[in-house]
This record gives C-alpha cells, structure tokens and sequence, in this order.
C-alpha cells in the first residue's frame, strides 16, 4: 500500500467499524519515530498514525520545507514547499480513510514545531478534513493556507494550541499572537503556556490528553 507519506502506524486497541484518527506531523529536522514515541500513551480507540515530512535534510532527517538564512542572518521560509506540503497532508488524511477503518468526521492532526506551522494551514485550508489540532511549539501563518480559506467554515474546528515560555526557536509571542488571528475564523481554541523551551512538558502532553479524550 503506496500512500502518499512514509508513515508509523499504531492500530486502535479498541477497534470499532470505524475508529479515530491522530495524524502526527514532526518539527524540521526530525522523523516520524519521533513523536510517534509517545503512541502508546495515547487514547487506545485511536488509530494513531506519524508520517514523514517529504523533503529530505540528511540521514533521518526531514522537513515540511525548507528553512533559509539571508546574508543577514534573517531566516524565512520556503512557501512554496510549505504549501505543496499543506496539499500532500490532505489528500494523506483522503488515503487513510481510504485504506483504514478510520472516521472520516474525527480526525485530529498534532503537530509540533514546524508540524504545528503545517497543521493550522491543513485545518484551516480544509476544514472538512479535520475536526480537531493539537498545536505545539508553532503558529499560525496564513501565507501557508489557500488564497481563500476566509471563505472556509471553520466553525466546527476545535483548537488546543500550547506553549514554551521560554522557547528559544519560535518566540511565545507567535503563538500568543495565533490564537486572536484563528479565533476571528470562529474556532474555538484552548491555549496553554508551560515553563519550557521548545518541547512539550509532561504537563501539556497529559493536557492535551485530557482535552481529546474529553
């Protein structure tokens, strides 16, 4: 089964004739053992599901796009890559529910860093695909969302957005600046701030884990 991203897969524990779907999307640099690490902590009715980021950094390590440096140190992203990235995580969810016994109306994306970036721009671009985002260590950047996604409904979508105060790769001010932006759209968003850098507290993680099973 060829599917669009190289990806882990944890089967639901509890398998019913259609089951929830978590799709866990890494930070730049990472791979999908990653966060799937913590798989077996999560709901168990759940299919869990860690893919790949498809653009290739070096050995075990990938990328949703790529990040430059100017001469001047600045640092700015790779929009296109970002966006072609945005598409492949859609129609991915299209080929999961195609291939699993997975629920069509619940499926939650969890991304963090650069996944988290991903993962608003997928919601927001497709709300139809996806009900629910646990947004870690990233923010919202609309460049990344199709040109018209204000026109989307987004009304359905729920948000768990947390993060590091101390994050010295994304500033917590990008992603306390987030919630306002993505709130305008009508969704309903729980934001958290833990005394961390950038990672996810042990605290958020059980956090976040109360916020979907509940």
């Amino acid at each position: 089964m060829e599917l669009s991203l190289y990806h882990l897969v944890r089967e639901p524990k509890i398998k019913k004739e259609k089951n929830p779907l978590l799709l866990l999307l890494h930070g730049y640099g990472s791979n999908e053992e990653d966060l799937f690490s913590f798989a077996s902590e999560l709901p168990e009715d759940y299919y869990v599901v860690s893919a790949r980021a498809p653009f290739d950094l070096s050995y075990g390590s990938y990328a949703w796009y790529a990040i430059n440096f100017d001469a001047d140190e600045n640092k700015f992203s790779d929009i296109g890559q970002a966006r072609a990235s945005r598409d492949i995580i859609a129609r991915f969810i299209d080929e999961l529910v195609t291939n699993y016994a997975i629920d069509a109306e619940n499926v939650t994306l969890i991304g963090f860093s650069q996944g988290c970036i991903l993962s608003y721009a997928v919601a927001v671009s497709y709300p139809e695909k996806v009900q629910r985002v646990v947004a870690m260590s990233g923010y919202w950047n609309p460049e990344i969302a199709v040109d018209d996604y204000l026109e989307n409904d987004c009304s359905k979508l729920r948000i768990f957005a947390s993060h590091g105060t101390v994050d010295q790769v994304i500033p917590v001010e990008w992603a306390r600046k987030s919630i306002p932006a993505l709130q305008v759209l009508g969704i309903e968003i729980v934001f958290k701030e833990y005394m961390v850098g950038h990672g996810v507290a042990p605290q958020n993680f059980f956090d976040f884990k109360h916020w979907l099973t509940k």
